[in-house]
């Protein structure tokens, strides 16, 4: 490993350092959970999580506990429990929001995950459609999450053998990443 020593005026730095900021947001145990989840230590992250979910009486709260309870389920490879945490969520965070909120886009990723990983490809899609539909209304077009999203839905096409579907929302995930992420 070759390390250089860089100024405090790298921009290179300064964007990674924005980057983890805004993946591992929010304050205190939420923001340990993040991170727990980021280095894998599922069952710590689990029982943070389970505990801040018998504390909290705040409903937006309750929605985003559940939803990182989905998150641990998911990478455990427990994907019913997941998709329980997930619709869960979501059913808080629909009576909250608008249906056209970003936050719902990133549950509806979640459920489209899990259904694909449990071989419903054809319900991920529409999972997955539904949210680029809304982050293509409430971001950017050249933002990185709607890559994101164009990613998912061609890995659900690519899961059910529509090959051509898939390379085409691959490459628009593509030209979009192109765009959004640094070079390097």
């Amino acid at each position: 490993m070759d390390l250089k020593l860089t100024s405090d005026n790298d921009p290179q730095l300064r964007q990674l350092a924005d980057r983890i900021r805004k993946e591992v947001d929010g304050t205190g145990w939420y923001r340990m959970g993040q991170l727990l989840l980021k280095i894998s230590q599922l069952d710590k992250a689990e029982e943070l999580y389970t505990a801040l979910l018998e504390e909290t009486s705040n409903d937006t709260d309750k929605a985003r506990i559940n939803n990182k309870l989905g998150d641990v389920k998911y990478d455990q490879g427990r994907y019913e429990e997941a998709m329980s945490f997930y619709k869960t969520a979501f059913q808080i965070y629909r009576k909250a929001l608008p249906k056209d909120h970003s936050t719902l886009a990133e549950i509806y990723n979640s459920i489209g995950a899990v259904h694909n990983n449990m071989a419903n490809h054809s319900r991920a899609v529409k999972y997955f459609e539904t949210a680029l539909k809304i982050r293509k209304q409430a971001l950017p077009s050249t933002h990185s999450d709607i890559a994101q999203s164009y990613a998912w839905v061609g890995a659900a096409y690519n899961n059910m053998g529509e090959y051509s579907k898939a390379l085409e929302f691959y490459e628009k995930a593509h030209k979009i990443y192109e765009i959004a992420l640094p070079s390097n």
